[in-house]
């Protein structure tokens, strides 16, 4: 009798299964795209890791490559973690992971809070069209490429002819060494990182902040309650989630970030500071074809940032928030 009543109900959910398919397959072949190119252009490559544990041969299949060794005479001593050591003692690795962890950082303190802090300043404009216009004037920088945004630093702070100095060489100042001095440098990078983002970046937080309870509010302001209060109260509480997760994900890019911005905005007064591991990469594995030490590199940087995401979102769970997942 329990088998029967368990086909009993077991074949109208196959039937619903049918139907509920025939009725929205067209959602499902949305999907077909964007798995291709996740499977080709993102799973399909990670077989390529194995390079960083071989020597890399351009005219070998890459499980076919002998793997890693040293070369004492005659004898060949096997050692998959031979590029992994080789990495971290080169100096300008161990240079290049240091100024990759500190601009990161310092990208993460003084970027991370400023489209917070303007999504909170716009949501509280009344004036629709003024408004509308510092979004739109807030955007366009996300919209240039670094090479521009570097063009630009360079005409507007150059120390002799630049327009910033010319300011404040005819205010009675001194002219400051913004992009030949090493601090004034990291500065003006983690500076011109905020104006690129901070509009873009606000855009979520806007979005976040739409989709509280106005209800909220009102109760609020009969309670007598100041724009202030209302922010520091409803507003923050409410887009709370989104902030968490939105850390989340720039943690796991400490060891990461892009090569346009080091690369367009670095010169050679600077370079102690201004070479990180992209550019390293592009220097070591694309100039002198050392293939399988820059795989090691990149697999370094991306396990440390696996770690960093894990450990953030292992971290946000246990002081009550939903995380990532």
């Amino acid at each position: 009798m329990a088998k029967r009543e368990k086909g009993k109900y077991a074949a109208p959910k196959r039937k619903f299964d049918k139907v509920y398919f025939k009725r929205y397959w067209q959602l499902y072949a949305f999907l077909v795209l964007p798995l291709l190119y996740l499977l080709i252009f993102k799973y399909f490559p990670m077989q390529y890791i194995i390079v960083a544990f071989k020597e890399f041969k351009l005219n070998m299949s890459v499980w076919k490559m002998p793997w890693a060794y040293y070369k004492t005479g005659p004898v060949l001593q096997t050692d998959a973690l031979k590029y992994f050591k080789t990495a971290f003692g080169n100096v300008d690795f161990r240079r290049a992971l240091v100024n990759t962890v500190r601009l990161n950082l310092l990208d993460l303190i003084a970027g991370f809070p400023a489209p917070i802090i303007f999504a909170l300043i716009l949501n509280e404009l009344r004036f629709k069209k003024f408004k509308k216009v510092v979004q739109t004037i807030a955007y366009m920088p996300h919209f240039l490429s670094w090479v521009i945004i570097a063009s630009l630093c360079t005409q507007l702070l150059a120390t002799e002819d630049g327009f910033v100095n010319a300011i404040i060489a005819a205010c009675g100042g001194n002219k400051i060494n913004f992009l030949g001095n090493p601090v004034n440098w990291i500065i003006t990078y983690v500076g011109a990182g905020v104006w690129q983002s901070f509009g873009w970046g606000s855009i979520i937080y806007l979005a976040s902040i739409a989709g509280i309870n106005t209800e909220l509010y009102e109760a609020a302001s009969v309670d007598g309650a100041g724009r202030f209060k209302k922010m520091w109260h409803i507003t923050l509480p409410g887009i709370k989630p989104t902030i968490v997760v939105l850390l989340i994900m720039n943690l796991g890019y400490i060891m990461g970030g892009g090569f346009e911005r080091p690369y367009a905005m670095k010169n050679n007064l600077v370079t102690e500071v201004a070479n990180v591991i992209s550019t390293f990469v592009y220097k070591v594995g694309l100039q002198d074809l050392k293939i399988s030490l820059t795989t090691a590199v990149g697999l370094f940087q991306s396990v440390v940032g696996l770690f960093f995401l894990l450990t953030a979102n292992a971290i946000s769970r246990k002081l009550g928030e939903r995380g990532i997942w």
